[in-house]
């Protein structure tokens, strides 16, 4: 009976031994039936070549590209022009403003108190009131009321003399020009004057450049109290090394970007062109003048400092992208292209010059190109999001 069980048993061992032999005969075969189906017979694995080259691809559907406005440019050559990077100054072309000036003596009053540089005012409009009432001197406005009526009847009573010849010729002219004089000098100012004193007018449309002296305070016939601009026309006037100033002949146009609001105008755009540049360098500096007029458009400020791009000698069959499309990590710069309708690709670029508004790209695109120039940012954030740490999944 013992003999009997224990032959049982052995062949119970030998029939899980030959089962489990057969599941990896089996494993085996698959695994290498799985191997061999990535290999051609040139030995060259084309579903890992595949999956690599589409590895870094970012995924970005049509309804992601909607909402955030992605915008795309195919890169065309074209031409570009050779630029001198410097700094300047907007300025207010003269003749657009007109200094407003006390045209008697006494005390500043302003019409309304609170206006400030900037504030619109038309032409004709009173802008301040200038009172001696209370001053020792007497009121200037007064006085010369009373001077004008005094040379009137002196005037009068001189005609009457005259024709009875109880005056000469010549002292009748002297009495009528006193007149006229005084009644000039009463005129310039009558049409202005008021209970509270000479009102002080713009003598044209514009704003308020610049107030020049405060409520309450004393002014002079002539004095300058506020500057008025119409702003019509600016300048720019760009500083430029004496190295670049053989360059300065093929200067035509500019670029400039403000730095408060990083807009970048184009001169082209804004009726511009180039007024002079300097024949030397000032002897205080090392830098070379060189000055264009536009017309005024947008929130450009007169006086502000910008960053000019001066534009020189065209360069033709040159790859270049809007400034917007460049992005920068660790030192390298990049642009997004776009593969398919909803397949995006980081690919790197070395920069040559920049407009301000467009930037020369030496290598890393080729012709036919569809570069990302609007929601670069989003595409970066997706391209992040779509690489995940391994042992992770969502």
């Amino acid at each position: 009976m013992k003999t009997y069980i224990i032959n049982l048993l052995i062949i119970a061992a030998m029939l899980l031994t030959g089962c489990n032999s057969g599941d990896k005969n089996t494993n085996h075969a698959d695994k290498d039936a799985h191997d061999h189906a990535h290999v051609d017979g040139d030995g060259h694995d084309h579903e890992g070549e595949a999956l690599k080259e589409h590895s870094d691809e970012i995924p970005f559907t049509r309804q992601q590209a909607e909402a955030v406005g992605l915008e795309l440019e195919e890169v065309t050559p074209g031409t570009f022009s050779h630029v001198i990077k410097t700094s300047g100054q907007i300025l207010s072309t003269q003749g657009d403003e007109a200094t407003i000036v006390a045209t008697s003596n006494g005390i500043v009053s302003f019409i309304d108190p609170s206006i400030s540089d900037g504030a619109a005012v038309r032409a004709g409009e009173a802008i301040v009131s200038v009172s001696a009432k209370n001053l020792l001197e007497g009121d200037p406005a007064v006085k010369a009321k009373i001077a004008c009526e005094t040379a009137q009847k002196e005037y009068q009573r001189a005609e009457g003399l005259v024709k009875e010849q109880i005056i000469s010729a010549k002292e009748f002219e002297q009495s009528r020009l006193r007149y006229e004089t005084a009644k000039t000098a009463y005129e310039a100012q009558a049409s202005n004057i008021t209970e509270s004193g000479v009102r002080v007018t713009s003598p044209m449309n514009g704003y308020i450049k610049s107030r020049l002296v405060s409520q309450g305070e004393y002014v002079s016939v002539g004095q300058p109290i506020a500057v008025v601009s119409q702003n019509r026309r600016l300048q720019l006037r760009a500083e430029v090394s004496e190295n670049y100033f053989k360059a300065l002949k093929s200067i035509g146009s500019a670029n400039f970007q403000t730095s408060y609001d990083n807009v970048v105008y184009k001169l082209s755009d804004l009726n511009g062109r180039l007024l002079s540049f300097g024949k030397a360098s000032d002897g205080q500096s090392f830098y070379v003048p060189v000055t264009f007029e536009f017309d005024h458009a947008g929130d450009i400020v007169p006086g502000s400092f910008v960053s000019v791009y001066l534009l020189s000698n065209a360069q033709n069959s040159v790859i270049s992208v809007p400034v917007s499309a460049i992005t920068e990590e660790q030192g390298l710069t990049f642009v997004y292209l776009q593969l398919d309708e909803e397949g995006y690709k980081k690919k790197e670029v070395n920069l040559g010059q920049s407009n301000g508004d467009r930037v020369q790209i030496l290598s890393g695109l080729k012709p036919g190109d569809r570069v990302v120039t609007q929601g670069v940012y989003q595409v970066k954030l997706a391209a992040v999001s779509s690489v995940m740490p391994e042992g992770h999944s969502h």
